[in-house]
Protein backbone atom coordinates (compact mmCIF):
# COMPACT_ATOMS: atom_id res chain seq x y z
CA UNK A 1 0.00 0.00 0.00
CA UNK A 2 2.73 2.42 0.78
CA UNK A 3 5.15 0.92 -1.43
CA UNK A 4 7.54 -0.02 1.74
CA UNK A 5 7.57 -3.90 0.82
CA UNK A 6 11.05 -4.71 1.15
CA UNK A 7 12.31 -1.68 1.78
CA UNK A 8 15.47 -1.30 4.13
CA UNK A 9 15.22 1.42 6.77
CA UNK A 10 17.69 2.27 9.21
CA UNK A 11 16.16 3.73 12.57
CA UNK A 12 18.36 4.80 15.60
CA UNK A 13 17.25 4.42 18.82
CA UNK A 14 15.18 1.39 17.65
CA UNK A 15 15.03 -0.58 21.21
CA UNK A 16 12.07 1.65 22.79
CA UNK A 17 9.78 4.30 23.04
CA UNK A 18 8.66 5.77 19.82
CA UNK A 19 11.63 4.02 18.17
CA UNK A 20 10.43 0.90 19.10
CA UNK A 21 6.79 1.46 17.36
CA UNK A 22 8.46 2.89 14.46
CA UNK A 23 10.49 -0.50 13.68
CA UNK A 24 7.50 -2.25 14.17
CA UNK A 25 5.12 -0.94 12.13
CA UNK A 26 7.52 -0.14 9.41
CA UNK A 27 7.68 -4.33 9.61
CA UNK A 28 3.97 -4.18 9.47
CA UNK A 29 4.46 -2.19 6.19
CA UNK A 30 6.58 -4.97 4.64
CA UNK A 31 9.92 -3.27 5.35
CA UNK A 32 12.98 -4.67 6.58
CA UNK A 33 14.48 -2.37 9.25
CA UNK A 34 17.90 -2.17 10.86
CA UNK A 35 18.43 -0.38 13.99
CA UNK A 36 20.81 0.36 16.67
CA UNK A 37 21.00 0.24 20.18
CA UNK A 38 23.03 1.68 23.28
CA UNK A 39 21.57 -0.57 25.87
CA UNK A 40 19.50 -3.94 25.30
CA UNK A 41 17.80 -4.74 22.07
CA UNK A 42 14.13 -4.37 21.50
CA UNK A 43 11.62 -7.40 20.33
CA UNK A 44 11.24 -6.73 16.47
CA UNK A 45 13.36 -5.61 13.86
CA UNK A 46 15.54 -7.38 11.18
CA UNK A 47 19.09 -6.54 12.43
CA UNK A 48 19.82 -4.99 15.63
CA UNK A 49 23.27 -3.43 16.23
CA UNK A 50 25.05 -2.08 19.59
CA UNK A 51 26.98 1.25 18.16
CA UNK A 52 26.76 4.79 19.42
CA UNK A 53 25.45 7.71 17.14
CA UNK A 54 27.98 9.75 19.04
CA UNK A 55 30.56 7.33 16.98
CA UNK A 56 31.34 8.39 13.72
CA UNK A 57 33.49 5.54 12.71
CA UNK A 58 30.91 3.03 14.36
CA UNK A 59 28.08 4.50 12.59
CA UNK A 60 29.88 4.16 9.36
CA UNK A 61 30.75 0.76 10.04
CA UNK A 62 27.03 -0.11 10.87
CA UNK A 63 25.71 1.22 7.98
CA UNK A 64 28.10 -0.80 5.53
CA UNK A 65 27.25 -4.53 7.71
CA UNK A 66 23.26 -3.09 6.89
CA UNK A 67 23.99 -2.99 3.17
CA UNK A 68 25.61 -6.31 3.33
CA UNK A 69 23.06 -8.18 5.39
CA UNK A 70 19.96 -6.58 4.42
CA UNK A 71 20.85 -4.96 1.24
CA UNK A 72 20.59 -1.19 -0.31
CA UNK A 73 19.34 1.21 2.23
CA UNK A 74 16.11 3.45 1.08
CA UNK A 75 15.39 5.14 4.41
CA UNK A 76 16.76 6.85 7.52
CA UNK A 77 15.22 7.47 10.70
CA UNK A 78 17.36 9.62 12.89
CA UNK A 79 15.47 9.27 16.17
CA UNK A 80 18.01 8.23 18.97
CA UNK A 81 17.76 11.11 21.92
CA UNK A 82 18.35 11.51 25.86
CA UNK A 83 17.34 14.20 27.49
CA UNK A 84 18.85 15.89 30.79
CA UNK A 85 16.54 18.82 31.54
CA UNK A 86 17.10 21.80 33.37
CA UNK A 87 17.18 25.44 33.60
CA UNK A 88 19.94 27.31 31.50
CA UNK A 89 21.64 29.01 34.98
CA UNK A 90 21.62 25.59 36.71
CA UNK A 91 22.20 23.25 34.06
CA UNK A 92 25.84 21.78 34.24
CA UNK A 93 28.41 22.37 31.01
CA UNK A 94 28.60 18.61 30.21
CA UNK A 95 24.88 17.98 29.68
CA UNK A 96 24.49 21.02 27.35
CA UNK A 97 27.55 19.04 25.32
CA UNK A 98 25.93 15.47 25.76
CA UNK A 99 22.46 16.35 24.95
CA UNK A 100 23.44 18.04 21.28
CA UNK A 101 26.04 15.18 21.01
CA UNK A 102 23.41 12.60 20.90
CA UNK A 103 20.02 14.34 19.43
CA UNK A 104 22.04 16.41 16.62
CA UNK A 105 25.39 15.02 16.39
CA UNK A 106 24.14 11.94 16.29
CA UNK A 107 21.74 12.60 13.59
CA UNK A 108 24.28 14.26 11.29
CA UNK A 109 26.25 10.86 11.65
CA UNK A 110 23.64 8.83 10.79
CA UNK A 111 22.47 10.44 7.82
CA UNK A 112 26.14 11.31 6.47
CA UNK A 113 27.62 8.04 6.67
CA UNK A 114 24.31 6.43 4.24
CA UNK A 115 23.81 9.29 1.95
CA UNK A 116 26.59 8.84 -0.67
CA UNK A 117 24.88 5.61 -0.91
CA UNK A 118 21.60 7.06 -1.60
CA UNK A 119 22.63 9.33 -4.10
CA UNK A 120 24.36 6.90 -6.10
CA UNK A 121 21.13 5.34 -6.46
CA UNK A 122 19.32 8.17 -6.73
CA UNK A 123 16.63 7.51 -4.39
CA UNK A 124 15.77 7.75 -1.06
CA UNK A 125 13.72 9.03 2.63
CA UNK A 126 14.84 10.70 5.17
CA UNK A 127 12.73 11.21 8.39
CA UNK A 128 13.80 13.11 11.49
CA UNK A 129 12.59 12.81 14.89
CA UNK A 130 12.24 15.91 16.49
CA UNK A 131 10.53 17.30 18.81
CA UNK A 132 7.47 20.22 19.99
CA UNK A 133 10.47 21.52 22.07
CA UNK A 134 12.35 22.28 18.82
CA UNK A 135 9.76 24.41 17.52
CA UNK A 136 8.72 26.73 19.93
CA UNK A 137 11.29 25.88 23.21
CA UNK A 138 10.58 24.83 26.50
CA UNK A 139 11.55 26.08 29.80
CA UNK A 140 13.98 23.85 31.46
CA UNK A 141 15.31 22.09 28.01
CA UNK A 142 17.56 24.51 26.35
CA UNK A 143 19.92 22.03 25.53
CA UNK A 144 17.32 19.37 24.28
CA UNK A 145 15.29 22.34 22.15
CA UNK A 146 18.23 23.40 21.08
CA UNK A 147 19.52 19.92 19.41
CA UNK A 148 15.87 19.20 17.97
CA UNK A 149 15.91 23.15 16.41
CA UNK A 150 19.03 22.20 15.21
CA UNK A 151 17.71 18.72 13.48
CA UNK A 152 14.83 20.70 11.72
CA UNK A 153 17.59 23.07 10.33
CA UNK A 154 19.66 19.63 9.33
CA UNK A 155 16.53 17.99 7.64
CA UNK A 156 15.55 21.26 5.64
CA UNK A 157 19.44 21.46 4.69
CA UNK A 158 19.23 17.97 3.42
CA UNK A 159 16.21 18.65 1.26
CA UNK A 160 17.59 21.51 -0.66
CA UNK A 161 20.65 19.55 -1.32
CA UNK A 162 19.62 15.73 -1.76
CA UNK A 163 16.52 16.94 -3.94
CA UNK A 164 18.93 16.43 -7.16
CA UNK A 165 19.81 12.96 -6.07
CA UNK A 166 16.12 11.69 -5.66
CA UNK A 167 16.51 12.18 -2.16
CA UNK A 168 13.93 13.40 0.80
CA UNK A 169 14.17 14.69 4.04
CA UNK A 170 11.56 15.57 6.36
CA UNK A 171 10.45 15.84 9.90
CA UNK A 172 7.94 14.89 12.35
CA UNK A 173 7.77 16.79 15.47
CA UNK A 174 6.02 14.66 18.23
CA UNK A 175 3.93 16.66 20.73
CA UNK A 176 3.75 14.40 24.31
CA UNK A 177 3.65 10.75 23.86
CA UNK A 178 3.41 8.27 26.26
CA UNK A 179 6.64 7.03 26.66
CA UNK A 180 8.39 5.28 29.81
CA UNK A 181 9.77 9.50 30.33
CA UNK A 182 5.79 10.61 29.93
CA UNK A 183 4.65 8.32 32.19
CA UNK A 184 6.81 8.58 34.89
CA UNK A 185 5.66 12.85 35.07
CA UNK A 186 3.43 13.02 38.63
CA UNK A 187 -0.39 12.76 37.77
CA UNK A 188 -0.86 16.09 38.69
CA UNK A 189 1.68 17.50 35.82
CA UNK A 190 0.68 14.99 33.26
CA UNK A 191 -3.33 16.60 34.13
CA UNK A 192 -2.12 20.15 33.62
CA UNK A 193 -0.68 18.99 30.08
CA UNK A 194 -3.11 17.17 29.26
CA UNK A 195 -5.32 20.48 29.70
CA UNK A 196 -3.00 22.50 27.02
CA UNK A 197 -3.95 20.05 24.44
CA UNK A 198 -6.78 20.65 22.30
CA UNK A 199 -7.18 16.99 21.97
CA UNK A 200 -6.93 15.97 25.48
CA UNK A 201 -4.81 12.93 25.38
CA UNK A 202 -1.02 12.07 24.76
CA UNK A 203 -0.34 10.69 21.76
CA UNK A 204 0.14 7.25 21.14
CA UNK A 205 3.97 6.01 19.84
CA UNK A 206 2.32 4.34 17.16
CA UNK A 207 0.40 8.02 15.94
CA UNK A 208 4.42 9.15 15.63
CA UNK A 209 5.36 5.92 13.43
CA UNK A 210 2.84 6.01 11.11
CA UNK A 211 3.51 9.35 9.98
CA UNK A 212 6.67 8.18 9.48
CA UNK A 213 5.77 5.23 7.38
CA UNK A 214 3.26 8.06 5.01
CA UNK A 215 6.61 10.41 5.01
CA UNK A 216 8.84 7.05 3.73
CA UNK A 217 6.62 6.07 1.93
CA UNK A 218 7.91 6.61 -2.22
CA UNK A 219 4.33 6.42 -2.97
CA UNK A 220 2.39 8.69 -0.97
CA UNK A 221 5.21 11.23 -0.38
CA UNK A 222 6.68 11.33 -3.20
CA UNK A 223 6.75 15.35 -3.91
CA UNK A 224 6.79 16.39 -0.18
CA UNK A 225 10.31 17.42 0.82
CA UNK A 226 11.49 19.82 3.54
CA UNK A 227 8.20 19.43 5.54
CA UNK A 228 7.83 19.32 9.39
CA UNK A 229 4.87 17.40 10.46
CA UNK A 230 3.44 18.03 13.91
CA UNK A 231 2.18 15.83 15.77
CA UNK A 232 0.83 16.82 19.06
CA UNK A 233 -3.20 16.72 19.45
CA UNK A 234 -3.58 20.81 18.22
CA UNK A 235 -0.74 21.86 20.70
CA UNK A 236 1.25 24.18 18.63
CA UNK A 237 0.66 24.56 14.85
Amino acid sequence: MLGLEDKVVVVTGGNHGIGASIVEVLEEFGAKVAYNYRSEPGPRGSLAVKVDVTDEAGMAEFADKVERELGPIYGIVPNAGIIKDNLIVRMPTDDWHSVLEVNLTGAYYTVKSILPKMYERQEGSVVFISSLGGQRGNIGQANYSAAKAGMIALAQTLALEAARYGVRSNVVAPGYTETDIVKGIPEKVQEVLIKQIPLRRFAQPKEMAWVVAFLLSPVASSYITGQVIPVNGGQYF
